[in-house]
Order: C-alpha cells, then sequence, then structure tokens
C-alpha cells in the first residue's frame, strides 16, 4: 500500500497516533519508509530562531519516539520557511505516496483566511493526504467508510479500503452511495454499490452496503458517525486549476466542494485518494 509516508508533526501527537494505527496493517509495518518533518516558519529573528530550531528539534524527537516502527526506516526533517510550501517541497523530494497532517478545527472560509497549511496543501498536491482534526479521536482502524459514486477516484478509494481490509479479517468496510436525485429502493438495486460489493465479495472482505438521499457531504459526515468509522476514505481528483497549476483553485477554496465539506466536518479521520 503505502511505502513511503510523509508525516508533518507539530507537537499535538494526534498524527503519530494515526501512523502508528496504519503500523498494525502488516504491509505497510513491513515495507513503509516514514519521513518526520516539523517545520519552523521563516518569520523570527535571530535569537528567536535559535529558539523555535532548538524547540522544534524536540517536537522531532519526541515524534521519532513516539512511532512504532524501527529508528532505521525513520528520516526525520526539521526545516525552516514557509510551511505551506516546505511540506509541498518535501513531499516531491521524498516522492511521498501519502501525507499525513494534522488539521485545526476550523471552518472552510476560517481556514482560508487563517492560511491552514493543510487547507493549501490540499488545494495543491496531486498526492493522497489523511488529515486528522485535532478534535478528532484517532482509533485503531477496524470500521472503514467508503463513499463512491462511480468516479475514477472513488474506485481508486474502493481499491485501496479492500487492500486495507484484507490485512484486517475482524474489520469491516463499508459501503456507502449517497445519490441526491434518484429513487432506488435498495441498495442491492444501486448498481454503483453492486459493483463495489462484488469486489468485496471477490476479496472475502466484510462489508455492508448503504445508500442515501440527499445533500452528499451532509449524508457521508452522518454515516460516518452512525457507523461509528474508525476512517473515511473519499476520492479527491487533482484540485489544481488548469490554467494555473501553481495556485490555488479560489472556487473551491471557498468551500464548494465535497471533499471541503467533508473533511472540515467528519468526526474521523479522512483520506482523501488522488487518481494514480
Amino acid at each position: 500500500m503505502f511505502k513511503k509516508i510523509l508525516v508533518t508533526v507539530a507537537g499535538r501527537g494526534l498524527c503519530e497516533q494515526m501512523v502508528n494505527m496504519l503500523m498494525e496493517f502488516p504491509s505497510i509495518k513491513r515495507d513503509a519508509k516514514v519521513t518526520v518533518l516539523h517545520v519552523v516558519p521563516n518569520k523570527f529573528g535571530e535569537q528567536k530562531m535559535a529558539e523555535r530550531l532548538e524547540e522544534g528539534g524536540k517536537i522531532l524527537s519526541e515524534a521519532v519516539a513516539a512511532l512504532k516502527i524501527d529508528e532505521e526506516r525513520i528520516n526525520p526533517r526539521l526545516k525552516q520557511g514557509d510551511p505551506k510550501q516546505t511540506v509541498l517541497d518535501v513531499a516531491e523530494e521524498e516522492q511521498a505516496d501519502l501525507i499525513v497532517m494534522g488539521s485545526r478545527a476550523l471552518g472552510r472560509l476560517q481556514s482560508i483566511l487563517q492560511q491552514s497549511v493543510s487547507q493549501y496543501v490540499f488545494q495543491t498536491s496531486t498526492r493522497p493526504m489523511l488529515l486528522v482534526k485535532d478534535d478528532v479521536y484517532v482509533k485503531r482502524v477496524n470500521r472503514i467508510l467508503v463513499a463512491l459514486d462511480g468516479s475514477q477516484s472513488a474506485q481508486e478509494s474502493l481499491n485501496l479500503a479492500v487492500r486495507f481490509m484484507q490485512e484486517n479479517s475482524g474489520g469491516t468496510l463499508v459501503l456507502l452511495h449517497v445519490n441526491p436525485e434518484s429513487k432506488i429502493p435498495s441498495p442491492e438495486q444501486d448498481p454503483v454499490l453492486i459493483d463495489a460489493a462484488m469486489k468485496a465479495k471477490q476479496y472475502g472482505v466484510n462489508y455492508e452496503t448503504l445508500h442515501a438521499f440527499g445533500n452528499t457531504g451532509e449524508q457521508i459526515c452522518k454515516v460516518a458517525e452512525d457507523k461509528n468509522a474508525d476512517l473515511l476514505l473519499l476520492g479527491s481528483p487533482d484540485r489544481r486549476p488548469s490554467i494555473a497549476k501553481g495556485l490555488p483553485d479560489l472556487d473551491r477554496l471557498l468551500g464548494s466542494s465535497l471533499s471541503d465539506y467533508v473533511r472540515v466536518q467528519a468526526n474521523c479521520p479522512v483520506l482523501l485518494v488522488r487518481n494514480p
């Protein structure tokens, strides 16, 4: 699954907890190498910067010590600069196939106004991201919710969730399709869920199917809460605008996208899966 994980740390410990939960999956525990990154903003005077770098070194050391992985597979990196761009640069340097980031429990517009690092990286990176909000409880991953809509990125979410569940025989995969308009009477008659269930069955994964009507984001978050999901997988296409690939998509920054809504409102960690 994931072989090169970039985890950004800020001293709160949630990202380290999430990585430890991922390490309970045998293939990740066996193969993954983890880059642990702490960035000190480049906005202090010389004396203050020296203090911040020393504090950052301690945060980094504590994060490394908290990870349940052999130290030779951990690459600690203390960087100085703009946190938003530094995360993107390090992800590129390390060729990370997953970015794990903390995310403050801010609304979408508030995240923009306060220049949220996770918001910016989410909008501009092409890599899968696992976001852990400050107000969620990180648990062992036994129940995974996958939001399906027939898109390629949703199919990638399903593929990844099935691989997770193949390594967790006691877990359950919850397959959800929210269709605001269709009046399909049952999940057994929903083509999107039929295909997903066939894949889960093919690989011997425990699953259940659900479909819902109404606002897609609201329904996904409601099901995540009702089903006590430990992890939510959601397909999220490349978010960068086609004209200016280096800039955030301002329309989506203002909160019009499904993945923006879910990552802010869901009560569990959210893994945003990109197209390969």
